[in-house]
């Protein structure tokens, strides 16, 4: 059954689409063209951002509120509020507001629904995030974990704003917390059982506490309130790899990375070995990347450590016709955006061994 089911999570391409079919299928139907439309829809880039006049800007993001009850309730909010905020904390301007579309499933209980609520609350007002406008109900045909989706929006100074755009030759890149935190976060808290049986139960709890790091914001505030970062970006859908290969094509260079610099939590070793799975290439809410310049790289470096975030100077950006490239054990290789993110057959696999055992 479990090979049956990975059979099938391999022929469907689970997760975001790919950029050939963004490009022939979403990026041509866009709507009206709008001259202040600063920012538009990019394969891989993470907010929109529009110009408000007399030097302000908005910038906004929209993902699915995604809620997995096998986390509990408690932490499952946590983990959806975190991820549809994270996206606008990368442009460098402090989140302000955010909408909530809630398309609940029938079987959903009121005390569930409040504890989400409360969560929600708890870390709006902690971030001084406003909740403004949105939908609830409950719909035959929603389910579980995708039970509506929601936009972040942020507002501020248009010389502050980071985009996607502004890595230049000569810019330094780093990288916080290391590869595949949502990807051990994730499949220690829903396998544990699995895990525990081939590394031990305290090797076990110190997976499934990485799950509160799965958040980029205070990163990219911290990075953003030191000056000089060119550009910023959450390293979700196929990890370090992927979203390194996605700054370097919205801003046309090169990269030289060092993978050896980016350390690899033993917590995550440990669990991406067990499923299997690259952590490079394995998706990485809370691994913030940016670039910046060169004389502001050991002054975030001291800024995020003061705060508690781990950060690597991974490596430099060089001009596009230099290519993207890392080096590992003094050997180097050419760096590509993974084709599809190895988290989600790990997860489905292992969904049908539970399913199956119990």
């Amino acid at each position: 059954m479990a090979n049956q089911i990975e059979k099938s999570a391999r022929e469907i391409e689970l997760g975001k689409i790919d950029r050939t079919f963004f490009d022939r299928v979403v990026y041509p139907n866009l709507g009206a063209l709008d001259s202040s439309v600063l920012v538009a829809p990019q394969h891989g880039v993470d907010f929109g951002a529009v110009d408000l006049g007399g030097g302000q800007v908005m910038v906004m993001a929209t993902d699915p509120l995604f809620i997995q009850p096998s986390l509990g309730f408690e932490r499952a909010a946590w983990f959806a509020f975190h991820i549809i905020v994270s996206d606008v904390a990368v442009s460098g301007l402090t989140p302000r507001y955010l909408t909530l579309d809630w398309n609940l499933p029938p079987e959903i209980a009121d005390e569930e629904f409040e504890i989400i609520c409360r969560t929600f609350d708890r870390e709006a007002r902690a971030l001084g995030i406003g909740i403004v406008t949105g939908h609830t109900a409950r719909y035959t045909g929603c389910a579980y974990p995708m039970v509506g989706g929601a936009t972040a929006i942020a507002t501020g100074s248009r010389d502050k704003l980071v985009t996607p755009r502004g890595a230049t030759p000569g810019d330094q890149v780093i990288v916080t917390k290391g590869p595949a935190i949502e990807a051990t976060g994730l499949l220690a808290v829903e396998y544990g059982e699995f895990l525990q049986q081939a590394i031990g139960a305290k090797a076990t709890e110190e997976a499934k506490a990485v799950f509160f790091q799965m958040s980029p914001i205070q990163d990219a505030l911290t990075a953003a309130a030191v000056g000089g970062v060119t550009a910023m970006h959450d390293a979700t859908e196929c990890g370090v790899w992927g979203g390194l290969v996605e700054i370097a094509e919205a801003s046309g260079v090169g990269l030289r990375i060092d993978r050896d610099a980016i350390r690899v939590m033993p917590a995550v070793q440990q669990t991406c070995s067990f499923f299997g799975i690259d952590p490079f290439a394995s998706i990485s809410e809370g691994t913030l990347l940016m670039t910046c310049r060169p004389e502001k790289c050991g002054e975030i470096l001291a800024a995020l450590n003061d705060h508690g975030v781990p950060a690597f100077h991974a490596g430099e950006v060089v001009g596009q016709g230099e290519g993207l490239s890392y080096t590992a054990g003094g050997q180097s290789y050419p760096l590509q955006h993974p084709r599809l993110d190895p988290f989600w057959f790990a997860f489905v696999e292992y969904a049908g061994k539970k399913k199956y055992e119990v």
